[in-house]
């Protein structure tokens, strides 16, 4: 029998209790709710005898964690982004990372892009907000902007980035531009894009939607430089990351109006309280992570994350492994299978 945690997830297992039953077949399952920046140490302490751990985006797993952590089998995320994990560390220490099939989140996070961009450029929560106010005659002044025939530009054109592109390019037949260094411009073609470099994307788009994966390269990959080329009115979508984008010089270019809006399901050091600068801003609408939130997704996402539990308990290397590097240094041992 193993222990089994669940850090800062308070999703799993809430609206689908069948993925906790299955489970606790397996050993005892325990609930953790740490802050996002626990030391490494401290939480290696606190979590001393799990073996298996269902990890949220956050706390961090970092190198001080595995100095410190006792024997860990398996991390498994509970979601498609592990930035949040020493990968290195983990691969030292023998410890499988998996996360979850990309195709899992793709539509609920795409169409949560899709929500935002609508939300921010008909300016809906304002005008919304008139009427409960009882200011119905100041209908006026929520002016917007259509879709239809605005240049649309994908930072990060992947699984999600893809399918937000698809939405906009068939629905409301935008021009499409994409920007991805891990893709060929054939690939991005392919997808329905064209495949510019991320300059041009800036300067040329009325639209822009983050749907990058957080590396150290591109963190602040939207700061002074890169707003000082973007259009006059731009909207800003933002379903991936907050590190992403300076928010220093976001707020900047809200001030100038450079930046006509900006839509964000994700913050840099989220989550966040009331007295955010941002939140000052009528023309930015934040929501607090919950792009991977609707019942199709959650159930797909603990799907796996149990599959990825009863496959090493039972020897077998899961699918959607990050650190395949584990993978050849268990099956050498002879004790696992594929």
């Amino acid at each position: 029998m193993v222990k089994i945690a669940i850090v800062n997830s308070s999703s799993f297992g809430k609206y689908f209790p069948e993925h906790i039953e299955k489970l606790k077949k397996y050993g005892e399952v325990e609930r953790f709710e740490f802050p996002e920046n626990i030391d490494g140490k401290t939480l290696a302490e606190k979590l001393k005898g799990f073996s298996i751990i269902i990890a949220s985006v956050k706390p961090y797993f970092n190198k001080e964690f595995f100095e410190h952590k006792d024997k860990t089998i398996l991390i498994a995320r509970h979601g498609i982004g592990y930035d949040n994990i020493d990968i290195k560390s983990a691969t030292e220490k023998k410890v499988i990372v998996t996360k979850v099939t990309g195709t899992v989140e793709r539509e609920a996070v795409a169409e949560t892009a899709i929500a935002l961009l609508m939300t921010v450029i008909r300016r809906i929560i304002e005008a919304s907000t008139a009427v409960k106010q009882g200011r119905w005659r100041d209908r006026a002044k929520f002016m917007g902007w259509e879709i239809k025939g605005k240049t649309v530009g994908i930072i990060g054109f992947g699984n999600i980035g893809s399918r937000v592109g698809e939405i906009l390019k068939n629905g409301f037949n935008v021009r499409l531009l994409a920007f991805d260094p891990n893709l060929s411009s054939e690939e991005i073609r392919k997808r329905g894009a064209e495949p510019c470099s991320l300059e041009e994307l800036l300067r040329s788009s009325d639209i822009i939607s983050l749907n990058a994966s957080l590396t150290k390269e591109n963190y602040h990959m939207l700061s002074y430089r890169e707003f000082e080329m973007m259009k006059q009115n731009v909207i800003i979508i933002n379903t991936a990351r907050g590190e992403l984008i300076d928010e220093k010089a976001l707020m900047e270019y809200l001030n100038k109006g450079r930046v006509a809006g900006v839509g964000m399901d994700v913050v840099e050091g989220e989550p966040i309280d009331e007295t955010h600068p941002l939140l000052k801003y009528e023309n930015v609408v934040i929501t607090p992570h919950i792009a991977a939130y609707t019942y199709e997704c959650l159930k797909g996402m603990g799907d796996k994350v149990v599959e990825d539990v009863e496959k090493v308990m039972n020897k077998q290397i899961p699918n959607e492994v990050v650190n395949k590097e584990v993978i050849d240094l268990l099956l050498r041992e002879g004790t696992w299978k594929i």
